[in-house]
């Protein structure tokens, strides 16, 4: 079943499409005007993202335009979270004013490939997506296609207060630690004013997907594998941890509040946080996020010692696509190829390293770190942050996953117990995989 648009939502901000097309230079150059000729149109592109403008994406954005004269990119953010996306997709469906734009999981770029906006990239031949990104760039094909070139490397880990660790002499965690071990951590390094565990809101389901993306979808009848006690084990550790331990905020303060993790963790709030590469375009900012500890990292643990076939969020991301609908889609093809091959190096000071073979690994490496030297443990960032793990892009429509929040969110706010909550999801997605 097919996530329909709101219609009403729509009928209201037709009001305000904007106009699509390009600008011309409007005006002549002398031997253009004795010819009776018009001066050469230039072409406007609108790029959409979720990232902040000044961390990385204008600085993008202006490279191409003064190397581009003619055809000219402007970048405009919306934020990757629910109303963001509706923001984004409604925009796609009402014809405004977008070419180029970024998404950041499978289940949105399937809903867009489904509703005829994302452009399919098969008949592009001077560009091989699957030579320049490497074979996890396959995990973002549709019906063995591409919709966008993926242009990140994807990475989603702990991040961890290494002073506050040493100071209650606990070690860096192994790779494979699991959900019981960050829970002792956790209580051991929570303390009047600083919590052992923040998560981003991201963060809450990274575990659940790598496990889900082990077992499969579904088992081997056919039935939904929403209702898996790897899932319950792990949602009752979090659950403990808000309410017995107190070692994390309860979900309901967190959500009310909109609790700045990441500004909390840096601020010495948190002894570890649960997010991605995104956290390093804060904890780079030293002027605006000054800090004195060192972090260290370690993987999303997995549940339990015996799980077996759990995967890792990583792999690659920032999928840009093109809008079937632009009007300039030979021009927004030349950028995204540009854009994917190193035009995006700006960003990687923010943590987002470019996936391309073409670029150097190192250089991005190294605008990343630069002046920050001393605030990461290196050891655990080459293991972590830079190391290969079984990654994965789970392939799970959005109203599936939408509902699976639904109700681990009820049982995080107390509106009913764990076993309602398991039946829930493990019914509602039978349903839905459909």
């Amino acid at each position: 079943m097919k996530k329909k648009w709101y219609p009403a939502v729509l009928s209201v901000l037709l009001a305000g499409t904007m106009l699509a097309g390009c600008g011309t230079s409007g005006s002549n150059d002398a031997q253009g005007s004795a010819n009776g000729q018009t001066a050469k149109e230039k072409i406007k592109l609108t790029m959409w993202g979720a990232v902040p403008a000044e961390a990385g994406p204008q600085a993008v954005i202006d490279n191409w335009n003064k190397d581009h004269p003619d055809i000219q990119v402007e970048y405009i953010r919306n934020v990757n979270d629910d109303a963001g996306n509706l923001k984004l997709d409604t925009a796609l469906m009402t014809n405004q004013n977008i070419d180029l734009f970024m998404n950041y999981d499978l289940a949105h770029l399937q809903k867009r490939m489904d509703a005829g906006v994302a452009l399919d990239l098969s008949t592009k031949t001077d560009y091989d997506i699957d030579s320049q990104i490497g074979e996890d760039a396959a995990m973002w094909k549709i019906n063995d296609k591409y919709y966008g070139i993926p242009t990140k490397k994807n990475m989603a880990f702990v991040w961890l207060n290494k002073d506050m660790l040493d100071a209650a002499g606990l070690p860096i965690p192994a790779v494979d630690w699991t959900w019981s071990d960050l829970e002792e951590y956790a209580k051991k390094l929570t303390k009047p004013g600083v919590y052992g565990l923040l998560q981003a809101d991201s963060s809450f389901s990274t575990t659940m997907d790598g496990t889900l993306a082990g077992m499969g979808v579904k088992q081997a009848d056919g039935t939904s594998n929403f209702g898996n006690d790897l899932w319950k084990e792990h949602l009752e550790i979090l659950h403990n941890m808000m309410f017995v331990d107190k070692s994390t905020p309860e979900y309901g303060e967190q959500l009310t509040s909109k609790m700045p993790v990441d500004t909390m963790f840096l601020q010495g709030k948190a002894a570890m946080l649960a997010a991605g590469e995104f956290i390093f375009r804060n904890a780079n900012n030293l002027k605006d996020y000054p800090h004195d500890f060192k972090t260290a990292f370690a993987a999303i643990p997995k549940v339990n010692k015996d799980q077996k076939d759990y995967k890792y969020s990583g792999g690659v991301g920032d999928m840009l696509a093109l809008n079937a609908k632009s009007k300039n889609l030979d021009a927004a093809w030349e950028f995204a190829k540009w854009y994917a091959d190193g035009g995006m190096l700006p960003m990687a000071s923010g943590g987002r390293i470019p996936a391309s073979k073409s670029v150097d690994s190192k250089e991005a490496m190294s605008l990343l770190m630069k002046g920050v030297e001393d605030k990461y443990d290196t050891d655990s960032m080459n293991k972590i942050v830079f190391g290969k793990f079984p990654s994965f892009q789970l392939n799970v429509t959005q109203q599936a996953i939408d509902a699976r929040k639904e109700e681990y969110e009820k049982y995080f706010l107390n509106k009913q117990d764990i076993e309602t909550t398991m039946k829930n999801m493990q019914t509602r997605s039978q349903e839905l995989l459909k």
